[in-house]
């Protein structure tokens, strides 16, 4: 219900809780430039970034930049990530996103959100990650993790939307903070509030215990 979600400052601390868990300050994805993360963030849809970490060497080495991707045959793409979900789509994907940048960018991955939704394969979601992680812009990319975390803990409403997650988390917290809340919020599903049956009290032990650490234990004073 939504009288029972976390005001914005309970809903800060928390996060706060989570980035002193969790201080990672980039993705767990390899990439070397932003053409690469681009190409990563595409392949992690619907599959795990170690999985993808596995496939992109050989990607990047064969295909290191947008004009190689497009020059490429498509199953000579499919060959190198044949391992992950969705290699087919995912080929096609890549080398359209790399013509388009080869034709309608210089080869230059663009850094608006609007820009880069016109990449095949680049969501919202996607744009948001490449912004956040790569150009360093205050984003709040909402993964199948966020959206487990910020609704189990009433951050947001039950049954809430990635596009209305992002709306609430980034009215509840400061802007500097959305970048790295992103990425702690994000490892704190992904490693300790884990999306398999698990201890949920030690979740919530941790996070007490992260906030009395940080001085931040008196939620109810501070709605």
């Amino acid at each position: 219900m939504t009288d029972d979600l976390l005001s914005a400052k309970e809903t800060e601390n928390l996060v706060r809780a989570m980035i002193h868990l969790y201080p990672q300050s980039d993705s767990d994805l390899h990439y070397r430039n932003h053409f690469e993360l681009v190409c990563a963030v595409m392949l992690s849809a619907q599959t795990t970034d170690i999985a993808v970490n596995k496939v992109t060497p050989a990607l990047f080495a064969a295909f290191p930049t947008p004009e190689a991707m497009m020059a490429a045959d498509i199953t000579e793409i499919e060959d190198k990530i044949k391992t992950i979900g969705l290699y087919r789509n995912k080929a096609k994907f890549l080398r359209g996103a790399a013509t388009k940048l080869v034709e309608d960018y210089h080869s230059e991955v663009p850094h608006t959100q609007t820009e880069l939704m016109t990449l095949p394969g680049v969501g919202r979601k996607t744009a948001n990650v490449v912004l956040s992680v790569g150009f360093d812009q205050p984003t709040f990319p909402v993964d199948t993790h966020i959206s487990r975390v910020t609704q189990k803990f009433n951050m947001v409403p039950e049954g809430a939307t990635p596009n209305q997650i992002e709306k609430i988390m980034k009215e509840k917290l400061p802007k500097e903070l959305w970048s790295q809340a992103h990425l702690s919020v994000l490892h704190f599903g992904r490693y300790q509030c884990i999306a398999r049956k698990h201890n949920h009290e030690g979740c919530i032990h941790r996070l007490e215990v992260a906030k009395q650490e940080l001085g931040l234990n008196n939620d109810e004073n501070q709605k």
